[in-house]
C-alpha cells in the first residue's frame, strides 16, 4: 500500500454514507463503539430515493431515541391519508372521494400496527429528512462521518484492516479492527472481495427520478397519499409524496432501445413532463434534480470475507415495491453492531460474528423473494382486502408486515431455533416466543409508565420472566449469572404483583400459566433461549448439568400449536443462564475467523 499522509487506528471503518452506513454508525456508537463512516459525495443526498420506514425500522429508532425526532420530519398521515391510488392525471381525480372509499385497512397510519410493534410513525419519511436525523444523532454519539471521502483500496490480515481513504486533506490510511460495507448497489467493496451475487439483475425499463416543487394544494385538495400511478399516455409514471406540501417526486421510465437516454431528460423536458402528469399545463414547477435508475434484484452469494461484511444493498438489492430494500438494509446494521460492540469489548469470542451472514443472508433472500412475488402482480401488496386473500396465498405474498419483522433466525447464537413461521398472515402468531423470533411486543407499566416489553430490553442481554416463585428464581439466577460472567444481565418480573405490570394479561402464553418460565432476550431483542419453570429446589450454580440444553431440536408442529415448546424444566436456573450466554456469544471458541490477506483495490 502506498505511503500516506497519516494513519489512524480505528475499531470500525464504514464504507458508505448513505442511510444504512450513518445505520451502522449508529448503531455501534450507541453500543459504545467507535467507528468511521466515509462517504464519497461531499455532503447528504437531497434527493431522497426512498420514503417508507417499517415498523422493525422505527422500532431501531425509538431503541437509540431518536424515533420523535424523525416522527417530527415525517409527512403526517395520521388524519386519513391514502396508500397508493391510480388516476389519469392528478387535476382530473377527486382525491376526497377517494379518501371516503378507502377502507381503514387500506391507509397509512399508527393504528394498523399498534398491536404488534410500538414503532410507527405519523406517514412516511423522505430518505434525506431520515438521513440528516441519523448523521445528527450518530455524531452526537461520537460517531465520525466524512463526507468527500473515498476508500480507494483496502488489505485485510489475521489481524485487521488496513484501508487507504483520500479525502479533502488528500490520501491517509487506516487501521480498523473490521471493515463494514455500505456502499450500495455497484459494490466497490463486494467486487474488490470478488464475492458474486444471484438474481434477476436488472427488472423493466430504465427509470427517471425528477425531485421537483411546485404547490399540488388546488389537486390534493387536502388529502395525502403515499404513490398515485399516472396512467396519462404522454406522461405516464409515478407520482410520490416528499413533504405534503411543495416536494414531490415523479418517476418515468425511458427506453434505450429506442434511441433514448438519461441525458434527454432536460429540465425544459422534465417540466413538461410534470405538467402534463398533473394536468396543469401553466403549473409553476421547479425541477430540483435528477437521477436515472433501474430496478435490480441480488442477492450476494456471501455476507462476509474475513473481517469484511456486506450490509444493505451492497449484500442486497431489492425493487422497491413493498419497502423491503432499505429497511432490511438498515436491520442488517442493527443486527452487527451489538455483535461486534460484544467481540470488540471481550464480552464474546469472535465466533459470534460468523451469525451475522447465518441470520442476515437469508432475511435478505426473502425479502427479495417478497418483492419479485409483489413486483408480479402489484395488487397483492397493495389490496388487502379479504378478496384478494386466497389470490396472495396462491402467490406465495406473505404479509408485509411478516417480511418487517415477522422472520426467524437460525443460528449458533440462537438456542433450539424455530425458524419455520407458524402463520403465512398472522404477525401476532408468528411472533409467539420462539426462540429466533422477534421478542413479541405488549404494552406493559413499570412505576406508573407505559411501555413496551421491547424497551425493557434496552441494547443489552435481558431476562424476561413471570411474576410466580419461579420468576422470583430466574431474578436471582440472572443477578448470579451476571456477575460470574462479567457481563450486565437485568432481570424483569412481568404481572400481577410485579414490577412490570401487564395490563392485558397476555404475558403467561409466553412464559407458562404458572409464570415461572423465561426468556433470555439478545439486545437486537431477539430472543436467544427460552425455557420453562426451574423445578426443585433453590439455584445452584456449580451444578454443571447440561442434559437439557440440547444442542438442536426440530421445530414444534404448527399443525397442532403455534406456542414454542420450552427447554426442559432445570433445578439450576443460574447454570442455565451461565451455560446459555456462554453458547450464544460463542465464549467457548475464542479463535478469530482467518480471511484471505493481501491487498485489494476499490473501484
Amino acid at each position: 500500500m502506498p505511503k500516506t499522509q497519516s494513519e489512524q487506528r480505528i475499531p470500525v471503518l464504514i464504507a458508505g454514507g448513505g442511510t444504512v452506513g450513518l445505520s451502522a454508525a449508529l448503531f455501534l456508537a450507541h453500543h459504545g463503539v467507535e467507528c468511521l463512516a466515509v462517504e464519497r459525495q461531499d455532503g447528504p443526498s437531497r434527493h431522497p430515493r426512498a420514503t417508507g420506514l417499517g415498523p422493525r425500522t422505527v422500532e431501531f429508532l425509538r431503541e437509540t431515541g431518536i424515533a420523535e425526532a424523525v416522527d417530527a420530519v415525517a409527512i403526517d398521515m395520521s388524519a386519513g391519508g391514502l396508500g397508493k391510488i391510480s388516476v389519469t392525471t392528478l387535476a382530473e381525480a377527486d382525491l376526497p372521494a377517494l379518501a371516503r372509499a378507502t377502507p381503514a385497512h387500506a391507509r397509512p397510519g399508527r393504528q394498523r400496527t399498534d398491536r404488534t410493534s410500538p414503532g410507527t410513525l405519523r406517514g412516511t419519511c423522505p430518505q434525506n429528512r431520515l438521513d440528516a436525523v441519523l448523521l445528527s444523532a450518530a455524531r452526537d454519539r461520537g460517531a465520525t462521518v466524512r463526507h468527500a471521502t473515498r476508500l480507494v483500496s483496502f488489505e485485510q490480515d489475521t489481524e485487521g484492516v488496513t484501508a487507504l481513504l483520500d479525502g479533502p486533506d488528500g490520501p491517509h490510511t487506516v487501521r480498523a479492527d473490521y471493515l463494514l460495507a455500505a456502499d450500495g448497489v455497484r459494490s466497490g467493496v463486494r467486487d474488490a472481495l470478488g464475492i458474486g451475487a444471484s438474481g434477476p439483475g436488472n427488472l423493466g425499463t430504465p427509470m427517471i427520478n425528477m425531485l421537483f416543487r411546485a404547490d399540488l394544494t388546488p389537486y390534493t385538495r387536502g388529502q395525502s397519499f403515499v404513490i398515485c400511478d399516472i396512467t396519462h399516455p404522454d406522461a405516464p409514471g409515478i407520482l410520490l409524496t416528499i413533504d405534503g406540501d411543495q416536494e414531490w417526486i415523479f418517476h418515468t421510465s425511458y427506453d434505450p432501445d429506442g434511441g433514448e437516454s438519461a441525458d434527454d431528460f432536460t429540465p425544459a423536458r422534465c417540466r413538461a413532463l410534470i405538467r402534463t402528469a398533473i394536468g396543469a399545463p401553466d403549473l409553476d414547477v421547479e425541477v430540483v434534480s435528477t437521477l436515472p435508475w433501474r430496478p435490480r434484484g441480488l442477492l450476494a452469494d456471501r455476507f462476509r470475507d474475513g473481517r469484511v461484511f456486506l450490509m444493505g444493498d451492497a449484500a442486497h438489492t431489492n425493487p422497491p415495491l413493498g419497502a423491503f430494500g432499505l429497511n432490511t438494509g438498515i436491520a442488517d446494521a442493527h443486527n452487527l453492531a451489538w455483535k461486534l460492540a460484544a467481540v470488540l469489548s471481550g464480552q464474546a469470542g469472535a465466533g459470534l460474528l460468523d451469525s451475522y451472514a447465518a441470520e442476515r443472508r437469508p432475511v435478505g433472500a426473502l425479502a427479495l423473494e417478497q418483492s419479485l412475488r409483489r413486483l408480479a402482480d402489484p395488487r397483492l401488496h397493495w389490496d388487502l382486502s379479504p378478496r384478494l386473500a386466497e389470490a396472495r396465498a396462491a402467490a406465495g405474498v406473505l404479509n408485509a408486515p411478516l417480511v418487517h419483522m415477522g422472520y426467524r433466525y437460525d443460528s449458533a447464537a440462537v438456542i433450539d431455533p424455530q425458524p419455520e413461521l407458524p402463520s403465512p398472515e398472522d404477525l401476532t402468531v408468528a411472533l409467539d416466543g420462539a426462540p429466533g423470533s422477534r421478542l413479541p411486543h405488549l404494552w406493559v407499566e413499570r412505576d406508573g409508565h407505559r411501555l413496551s416489553t421491547l424497551d425493557l430490553v434496552g441494547s443489552r442481554f435481558t431476562l424476561l420472566t413471570g411474576a410466580g416463585a419461579g420468576g422470583d428464581r430466574w431474578v436471582r439466577a440472572a443477578r448470579e449469572a451476571g456477575e460470574r460472567l462479567g457481563l450486565e444481565l437485568p432481570a424483569y418480573r412481568i404481572g400481577p404483583g410485579a414490577e412490570v405490570t401487564d395490563p392485558d394479561g397476555r404475558w403467561p402464553q409466553f412464559t407458562g400459566p404458572d409464570g415461572g418460565g423465561a426468556l433470555l432476550v439478545r439486545p437486537d431483542q431477539f430472543i436467544g433461549w427460552r425455557s420453562a419453570a426451574p423445578s426443585g429446589g433453590p439455584s445452584d450454580p456449580s451444578d454443571a448439568s447440561t442434559s437439557h440444553l440440547t444442542e438442536s431440536s426440530a421445530p414444534s408442529d404448527a399443525s397442532t400449536s403455534h406456542l414454542p415448546e420450552p427447554s426442559a424444566p432445570s433445578d439450576d436456573p443460574s447454570g442455565d443462564l451461565v451455560r446459555a450466554l456462554l453458547r450464544i456469544l460463542a465464549r467457548e471458541d475464542q479463535g478469530e475467523r482467518g480471511g484471505r490477506t493481501g491487498a485489494t483495490r476499490v473501484a
